[in-house]
């Protein structure tokens, strides 16, 4: 894995705060959440200090290695045997998020995009752990990639794209992860790594 130390590329946005009025969706961005030399520090601590791995996941017929690289955090009780400890990083961000939404959450998944080849398929997240019509509250460091969303049964509306920028909040809620399947597309272009962190509330099966 090529691991980069220059963040001078890497567009914070501008400070803003933004809804999206669609059918079934329910999304605030915030763009320069986490103000750019902040952002840089926990970029270069999280890609050099997390125990970044590959993981399995079945496609079709088969399983397959998925196209990026992850890590989950949060309490063993909730977030199962395979958590990882809080460190006291997420901890700080976690608290970040928590103030600015007004929401609790438990586990944090991280999310390693290496470069362009890396991707998440179209999915909406499974709601055996986090329940239905859950908050997530995703933060982005690193390269800019653009995010995506459909709606899952009416095809009169159009894709949403939207840019995820270096320390930028995005904050899902209510219907939208029953009726919205998200995903990052693969890049031909030179891409430097990209890490997303998902705050969730899960619950204990």
């Amino acid at each position: 894995m090529t691991l980069f130390n220059d963040t001078d590329l890497f567009n914070s946005g501008t400070e803003d705060k933004k809804t999206y009025d669609l059918p079934d969706l329910e999304l605030m961005k915030m763009e320069a959440f986490i103000p750019k030399e902040e952002a840089d520090r926990y970029y270069h601590m999280l890609l050099h200090s997390t125990p970044w791995h590959e993981y399995q996941m079945p496609m079709y017929d088969k399983v397959v290695t998925a196209p990026r690289m992850i890590a989950w955090y949060g309490e063993q009780e909730e977030a199962g045997e395979s958590s990882l400890p809080w460190t006291p990083e997420l901890l700080e961000l976690r608290a970040k998020v928590e103030e600015q939404t007004g929401l609790s959450f438990n586990a944090v998944l991280l999310n390693l995009y290496r470069n362009g080849n890396d991707s998440v398929a179209w999915h909406s997240d499974k709601e055996h752990k986090i329940g239905k019509n859950p908050s997530i509250a995703s933060v982005t460091f690193g390269q800019t990639r653009p995010f995506r969303f459909r709606h899952k049964t009416d095809k009169t509306i159009g894709q949403l794209e939207i840019p995820l920028h270096h320390g930028t909040l995005l904050l899902m809620s209510g219907t939208t992860n029953t009726y919205w399947e998200h995903h990052i597309p693969k890049s031909a272009k030179d891409m430097l790594p990209r890490i997303n962190l998902t705050f969730r509330q899960v619950k204990k099966l």
